[in-house]
């Protein structure tokens, strides 16, 4: 494994070609980790979206997104970099641009092989690309990570996970405009974010990262107005949506983007619209102003 090079530091806003370089040799590099789907995780999560779900049993399928409930990173203390997640490098390339954020994904479950309570699953991860954009802001770091989850029968779900790398704020960057959220949606449901679900979420997932519970850290280092909800969140919620109006929908494919953060600092909007046909739903989410914050689309079996 290359070690991180000096000339990564934390406060970086650009990233040269020669560090563009040594990023990009991560590329092809993988990561087979393994668990088990028990029961506790999913109790957790559906008291925590506030569902009125049988308590899950060997069997139970696990519902879509829920896998996030494991495969966690769980790295020791030490091992922490200053934003709470792990310390840059090893199976993900040393970005020195300090924000690193969940930007969106694409995920294919297999019909025939429902992950179910009880199994015991494997996850190959493999680092697909690592490309760079000069941003207004600064630069902007991509890394997409591919994993492949598996149990006893095969290939149950294929997912493509992206993540940007963002440089810190300065005063008097522009702000990008804002994309104003279509109304009017068949299904629709308001949640009021505070600091119980973030941390609970965070805990769920063993999801270090300081932007979604330390206030002081998110407003005084990484400069934003609140507390961050997770996108993985978000996207659970929006699948959730789903669920709530079509309770025996079973996912084929899901992919979302975020677009815009969400802020604990007042309740943000989920809305779904259905095709005629009843197998896509066309799936977002809009903050207190309007504004989108997560578009993506489901497809049904």
């Amino acid at each position: 494994m290359a070690a991180m090079s000096s000339t990564f530091t934390p406060d970086a806003r650009t990233v040269d070609a020669a560090q563009l370089a040594h990023l990009q040799t991560w590329t092809g590099r993988t990561e087979t980790l393994t668990d088990s789907i028990t029961a506790a995780p999913v109790s957790g999560l559906s008291a925590t979206l506030d569902r009125d779900d049988a308590a899950p049993v060997p069997g139970t399928a696990l519902a879509p997104l829920w896998h996030w409930l494991y495969f966690l990173p769980q790295v020791r203390h030490s091992g922490l970099g200053p934003d709470g997640h792990p310390a840059r490098g090893g199976f993900l390339p040393p970005v020195p641009l300090p924000r690193r954020m969940w930007a969106g994904g694409r995920l294919r479950w297999e019909e025939n092989n429902p992950l179910v309570v009880g199994d015991a699953v494997q996850r190959v991860s493999r680092i697909e690309s690592v490309t760079h954009k000069a941003g207004r802001t600064g630069d902007l770091v991509f890394v997409l990570v591919k994993h492949e989850i598996s149990n006893a029968r095969g290939l149950a779900l294929t997912e493509e996970h992206d993540i940007v790398y963002r440089a810190a704020p300065q005063p008097g960057d522009p702000v990008p405009p804002p994309t104003a959220a279509d109304t009017g949606a068949p299904w629709q449901r308001t949640i009021t974010p505070d600091d119980v679900l973030l941390f609970r979420y965070s805990a769920l997932t063993f999801n270090g990262h300081r932007i979604h519970y330390d206030r002081q850290y998110v407003t005084q280092v990484e400069g934003y107005p609140g507390l961050i909800v997770h996108g993985p969140l978000i996207a659970t919620l929006l699948v959730d949506l789903v669920r709530r109006h079509v309770p025996d929908a079973r996912l084929k494919s899901f992919q979302f983007k975020a677009v815009r953060p969400t802020f604990d600092l007042h309740p943000f909007g989920l809305n779904g619209a259905p095709a005629a046909d009843g197998k896509t739903v066309r799936l977002w989410g809009n903050d207190h102003e309007g504004f989108l914050t997560m578009q993506g689309s489901a497809a049904l079996f």
